[in-house]
């Protein structure tokens, strides 16, 4: 299953090739009993390998500037004819017309499912809500047993202070002072003798 930040990424790589003017940009949505790669494949043409090139560049830039995330793999940029963009949780496919008309990814991958952006980002934003309800109530019960705890060890630690403390001082100044009478006692019953 993908995760949220495998969302945004694809959803920013998306919009890099919107703004590079790809054409025909399509979201696959792989079956993940038959795909165990990458959950997604971007597939987009442009018009010219210089187009291609910059279209991968545009999507390296906003990935590692948004996300700090770098490809894991890159190939085929030096004849740009079929540039594909390894990000693990999806592939990126840049293609010219005629590679894509050639090899047709979407026809290999009978099993997977063509998503748009507005599905792909509203599938998104369920999912933050989603997590968002489970860290509000997660926060709820965490919240209530640290100060549980809390109150324990501070009344521990009372306890043990004023319990160790009479028992270690009062007895060495009681002995002390029982001492210092009994010497004093036993000179005076000297001199009067």
């Amino acid at each position: 299953m993908a995760s949220i930040e495998s969302y945004q990424l694809v959803l920013a790589a998306a919009a890099a090739c919107e703004d590079k003017k790809a054409e025909d940009i399509r979201i696959l949505a792989l079956d993940p009993t038959e795909s165990s790669l990458t959950d997604y494949f971007l597939i987009c043409n442009g018009t010219n390998e210089r187009q291609n090139v910059a279209i991968t560049d545009e999507i390296e830039i906003r990935l590692k500037r948004e996300f700090g995330v770098y490809p894991t793999s890159v190939e085929g940029r030096r004849q740009a004819e079929w540039i594909l963009m390894d990000y693990t949780d999806f592939i990126v496919h840049v293609f010219s017309p005629e590679k894509r008309a050639f090899y047709g990814l979407e026809r290999l991958r009978k099993s997977a499912v063509t998503i748009s952006v507005e599905t792909l980002s509203s599938e998104l934003k369920t999912l933050i809500a989603a997590s968002r309800t489970k860290k509000s109530t997660a926060k709820v019960e965490p919240a209530s047993l640290p100060k549980k705890a809390a109150a324990k060890k501070t009344v521990a630690k009372k306890v043990a202070a004023v319990k160790a403390a009479p028992k270690k001082v009062a007895p060495k100044k009681a002995t002390a002072k029982k001492v210092a009478t009994k010497a004093v006692v036993k000179k005076a019953a000297k001199k009067s003798k």
